[in-house]
């Protein structure tokens, strides 16, 4: 069901593109939005990853580098049947991690030294769950795709500019309309398909994982830390918040209308709810991924700093 309603909502962006250059040079306006629509995508496709780390002065590390942080992603990546991921670290005290990549195949993780540093190894674990089940669920493209037609459009309204007392295909008013209201819709359209796919990534990391108190423990920890602490490699590019496992923007009072991410309440609500379920009770951990290959009861750790501080 959340795949298809992802599907209805990009449909409806690629349909609002069109409709927006239709309203300001008709049918050959049209075309020309959605051909321009399929060319920003293409590039989206081939370089949106590497672009993405390079806006966050992204470090590729290894098993020589960061041994512990590349084996346990490495074992979860086995444990999820995927691919192992590139792993990147952005060295910022905001603890935050997001994922990229085309495909499976074609993936990357990136993790900040402040996650690291802040949160367990197996809070840490829950949270790199996670941006793996963006990988797997092939969410790391359609939030691409997402973010490259909003701002496609955004930029078509701007065009409306030249295009006052001119006669378009919806005259005035249809400009007016383009420049107000398509940048609105193109907004609340991407905001509904992140958060679409932030509730089933929670879901699959838990799973990946083995434990949803891991990854509830780590979005209260991040959420609380995140709101005092600057990112400025996120405040210089805002347009890539939506991809963070929280949202890092706050320094610089960027409008929250938009927020791309849903309530941290209430995803650390549902993972509870997820754990009660599967009778984790929350009394017990899993044993850190990169010491075993299933989920074995362990004491839970309290407050323990993770092997990477």
């Amino acid at each position: 069901m959340a795949l298809v309603r992802t599907a209805m909502l990009l449909a409806a962006l690629t349909a609002l593109f069109g409709l927006a250059g239709y309203a300001l040079g008709g049918q050959t306006g049209m075309i020309l939005a959605l051909l321009f629509a399929a060319g920003t995508n293409l590039f989206a496709w081939w370089g949106s990853d590497r672009a993405v780390l390079r806006a966050h002065d992204a470090r590729l590390v290894t098993k020589a580098s960061a041994p512990e942080f590349v084996g346990d992603v490495e074992a979860m990546a086995r444990r999820a049947g995927m691919p192992v991921p590139a792993v990147y670290l952005i060295d910022t005290d905001q603890p935050n991690a997001f994922a990229t990549g085309r495909s499976p195949e074609n993936a990357a993780v990136a993790a900040t030294t402040g996650l690291l540093r802040q949160l367990s190894r197996e809070e840490v674990a829950g949270v790199m769950a996670h941006e793996l089940a963006h990988i797997r669920n092939r969410d790391t493209l359609i939030m691409t795709v997402a973010a490259t037609l909003a701002g496609a459009i955004t930029m078509l309204a701007n065009f409306a500019l030249f295009f006052r007392g001119r006669d378009t295909a919806m005259g005035i008013v249809g400009v007016l309309a383009t420049m107000i209201l398509a940048p609105l819709a193109a907004g609340l359209v991407q905001m509904a398909i992140s958060r679409t796919r932030e509730y089933e990534a929670d879901r699959g990391g838990a799973e990946i994982c083995g434990q949803p108190l891991w990854l509830a423990s780590a979005l209260a920890k991040i959420s609380g830390l995140a709101a005092r602490i600057d990112m400025n490699s996120a405040e210089r590019n805002p347009g890539s918040a939506h991809m963070f496992i929280v949202n890092p923007l706050h320094a610089h009072a960027h409008d929250k209308l938009f927020s791309t991410h849903p309530a941290t309440e209430n995803r650390i609500r549902a993972l509870r709810d997820l754990a009660g379920e599967a009778g984790a009770g929350g009394e017990a951990a899993a044993a850190p991924p990169g010491r075993a290959t299933r989920p074995s009861p362990v004491p839970r750790t309290r407050g323990r700093r993770g092997p990477w501080s």
